[in-house]
């Protein structure tokens, strides 16, 4: 009965987080950092939070954090982030706060007493800014003063995040301090859609991570040179596209024979000049090569590389490989997993450990604190759009098997 107590609540707070007053769209959720619907959903989540007797603020730049706990006590640490995708929408990254949410509820009316901090991390989706993971990494200290005054900028308007963040009452002076969100924390765990079909096509309702993926992104932009569609013979192209063509298989191939969970992904092209009766004169393809054995992907990443300059050079082309990013896979806290795993297993539904494919602000908690992520399905796999879907059941069941596992660790 309890879990359909919090499974009907779940269910009102993200229909309630889905109303116009939380979305700047009428057909997505849409909502980042210092918009005013973003602003009202950092207050219904204070709202709640006073209720339970949580002392809610938020860091110099705009993290959500509330505990019940005066500072400098040890406290676990559950949330996620409640920004969205442009094209988002209700589930991913707002069940998970709203889901540590119902934990706090739980913890109150259970009568635990377990000493817990809830965060919602600014803009994990990189909407604003078009910064990933930003509120996590600005914790993190991942970031530089240069970053946040100059490189980092509004995608609507082009100013700044330092802007931005003074004119929506913030001090982004203080951002070091941000560091300190996480000092009292014993161990974090986050809850999340999975983004993914793994779940639903196992019939499992729990997903128990057991690392995030690390990933590089990259671009490779071939050379060759451009001609009339028509008026020149097969045997006299230098046409860029061939190699780009030969590139994407191989990448498949590689990816495929790396196995330990590692994809590869061709999600951009540009082909200049781009129309329909000319051979390009060059193109660029972006690179995504993710997995959580560093080893793995980091192989097919170097691999397809020197694969890419090769297959150029046989057609008398030059290609050229630059990296924009890479970072490590972050393997998940064991004590936090086997506490989840008894908690999961003590249920009796079906659940499996897995690894996330996709990023998230744990990657930066990790750095300094035991963390550990939970999965609910979402239907069909079905994320950054409109049509996402997940159950409020199964994100109660998630929070009873983490106020459960907090529990035994406590």
């Amino acid at each position: 009965m309890a879990r359909e107590e919090s499974a009907r609540r779940i269910e009102r707070d993200i229909e309630t987080l889905a109303g116009p007053d939380y979305t700047l769209s009428k057909e997505a959720i849409r909502r980042y950092a210092y918009t005013p619907v973003y602003r009202n959903t950092l207050a219904y989540f204070t709202k709640e939070l006073e209720e339970l007797g949580f002392e809610v603020e938020q860091d110099p730049v705009g993290t959500l954090v509330a505990r019940n706990r005066p500072k400098g006590e040890a406290v676990f640490g559950i949330g996620s982030h409640c920004d969205s995708n442009r094209n988002g929408g209700r589930y991913d990254g707002t069940m998970g706060v709203v889901t540590a949410l119902e934990v706090c509820r739980l913890n109150s009316e259970l009568g635990y007493g377990l000493p817990l901090q809830l965060i919602s991390w600014l803009e994990e989706e990189g909407s604003g800014f078009g910064q990933m993971l930003l509120g996590s990494r600005i914790m993190a200290q991942r970031v530089t003063e240069e970053d946040l005054r100059e490189r980092f900028r509004a995608i609507d308007d082009g100013r700044s995040f330092w802007e931005h963040a003074e004119e929506a009452g913030y001090q982004p002076e203080r951002w070091r301090e941000c560091a300190h969100v996480i000092d009292d924390l014993t161990g974090w765990i986050e809850m999340h859609i999975e983004q993914a079909r793994v779940l639903q096509d196992t019939g499992n309702r729990i997903g128990l991570v057991t690392a995030i993926a690390g990933y590089v992104h990259a671009d490779v932009r071939v050379h060759g040179r451009g001609d009339h569609a028509g008026a020149t013979p097969m045997d006299f192209r230098l046409d860029p596209t061939l190699s780009l063509a030969e590139t994407i298989v191989e990448l498949e191939r590689l990816a495929r024979e790396a196995g330990k969970g590692t994809v590869g992904t061709v999600g951009e092209i540009e082909v200049d000049p781009g129309i329909i009766n000319a051979i390009a004169s060059r193109v660029r393809f972006s690179l995504d090569i993710r997995g959580p054995d560093d080893e793995a992907y980091g192989g097919v990443a170097r691999e397809i590389a020197a694969f890419a300059e090769e297959a150029a050079g046989r057609r008398g082309m030059r290609a050229e490989y630059a990296e924009r990013q890479t970072l490590p896979a972050t393997p998940m806290d064991g004590r936090i997993l086997d506490a989840l795993e008894a908690a999961a297993r003590a249920t009796g539904e079906p659940y499996m450990r897995m690894h996330s494919g996709a990023a998230h602000d744990t990657m930066c908690v990790a750095d300094r604190i035991p963390c550990a992520m939970v999965f609910v399905p979402c239907k069909d796999g079905i994320s950054h759009h409109p049509a996402e879907d997940a159950s409020p059941a199964d994100a109660a069941l998630a929070a009873e098997i983490i106020l459960e596992a907090i529990r035994a660790l406590s």
